[in-house]
């Protein structure tokens, strides 16, 4: 069994929080539990809806010892009652809108969100009788105008992906309150360093922990964190009947990468700092997009919510086709960044979002939307996700794709 995991310093939550010698060996770092199964030392229920904090662990789709140590460590360092580890982010979000919706239900979502996300609430929800509004989520009084009787939640992402706006999260869960709706936040750039959505008053906070809670590029997982009773309904509906367990092997790489969180965010908002500085003033760029800069439309809003400003930006060159150049030229001449997807890596990766695309994939937005969202994109942005590279080393790789 683990400690009380009430500590004072945020880095000794991080390394501690969730863990404790093995009780067989004394070793000081955790165990990789890979078995299926456990053996029954006393009379159990076949059924997992049986299962409390306190069973023994019987199969590991229900639960596993590894995956139970992270999910602890998440947790704390979200200061919730409880965490759900699942297979990746989006596993963590089809939990969400499967559990809380149901035919006849109603949800408002960010109309700017993780992709997936946003494929799967305007192509997969409707088809099961769940009706869903798309909203600005900056514009207050058009979410208060969106909520309806049969409103169940309302989800949203801060900073968003990939154009980093910012939600006002207090504002927006006295609205959800207002409504009796569940409201959950995808926080997966921000982390627990940068901002604690339950502090604000979220019910549901979400991680795509593949990103900078693993941190290393190598382990794809998901997470929810919350009350013990709404993270136990989701649990018994997500691990259950979904299926998206989490490895133990894939728990293990991202505790080990969660133990170095805050000192990685540190150096991930030191560097996005300065290399967020130089883009502005080049004169190939057009405009940057990071929170830490007061040219942030919402750059107050980031100093009251946010701790740390995290190490993703996002920035234009012109339009699509200067775009496209660049970008040619990133995969041709970068020697230290990589042309990559994905985000929250210890190397620093960049990627071009065009703003036509995203529109035609996953958005589909239009009028007064559409306009916000070119508000921050233009018609292309590249989204670069800072690494713990050397500020200077990744100011050259990008001179030498910019000059």
């Amino acid at each position: 069994m683990s400690k009380s995991n009430r500590y004072t310093g945020l880095q000794t939550t991080a390394i501690h929080a969730g863990e404790a010698p093995d009780p067989t060996t004394n070793a000081s770092a955790p165990a990789i539990h890979m078995s299926s199964t456990f053996v029954v030392e006393e009379a159990a229920s076949l059924s997992a809806h049986g299962l409390s904090e306190d069973s023994p662990f019987l199969y590991g789709r229900w639960a596993s010892p590894t995956v139970e140590m992270l999910a602890k460590k998440i947790a704390t360092l979200e200061g919730t009652e409880d965490c759900l580890c699942l297979a990746s982010g989006m596993a963590a979000a089809t939990a969400i809108f499967m559990t809380l919706l149901s035919n006849g239900d109603h949800a408002i979502i960010s109309d700017v969100s993780y992709a997936g996300v946003a494929e799967l609430v305007r192509e997969t929800l409707p088809r099961f009788g769940v009706e869903i509004s798309t909203v600005d989520m900056t514009n207050l009084q058009a979410l208060a105008d969106a909520v309806r009787p049969n409103t169940r939640l309302i989800h949203c992402e801060t900073p968003a992906n990939p154009i980093m706006r910012l939600t006002d999260l207090a504002a927006v869960s006295e609205i959800a309150e207002d409504a009796g709706a569940y409201l959950s936040c995808d926080s997966t750039f921000a982390t627990p360093i940068g901002c604690r959505p339950a502090d604000f008053g979220v019910d549901i906070v979400m991680h795509s922990i593949t990103k900078y809670i693993g941190g290393h590029g190598d382990a794809i997982g998901g997470a929810l964190a919350g009350s013990r009773e709404l993270i136990g309904r989701i649990r018994d509906e997500a691990v259950i009947h979904h299926g998206g367990v989490m490895s133990p092997f894939n728990a293990w790489l991202i505790a080990r990468g969660a133990a170095t969180l805050p000192l990685r965010m540190k150096a991930h908002e030191a560097g996005a700092m300065a290399v967020a500085k130089y883009l502005e003033a080049h004169p190939a760029v057009a405009r940057v997009i990071y929170p830490g800069l007061k040219s942030h439309p919402q750059h107050e809003l980031a100093r009251r919510q946010m701790n740390n400003y995290s190490g993703m930006l996002s920035f234009q060159v012109g339009d699509a086709e200067a775009a496209r150049a660049v970008a040619d030229r990133m995969m041709k001449d970068f020697e230290v960044i990589h042309y990559a997807v994905s985000v929250g890596h210890h190397r620093s990766l960049i990627f071009l979002m065009e703003t036509e695309d995203l529109i035609d994939t996953s958005f589909k937005l239009e009028g007064a939307q559409l306009k916000g969202y070119r508000a921050f994109a233009g018609d292309a942005i590249f989204r670069m996700s800072v690494g713990l590279e050397d500020a200077e080393d990744l100011i050259a790789d990008l001179g030498r794709v910019l000059d």
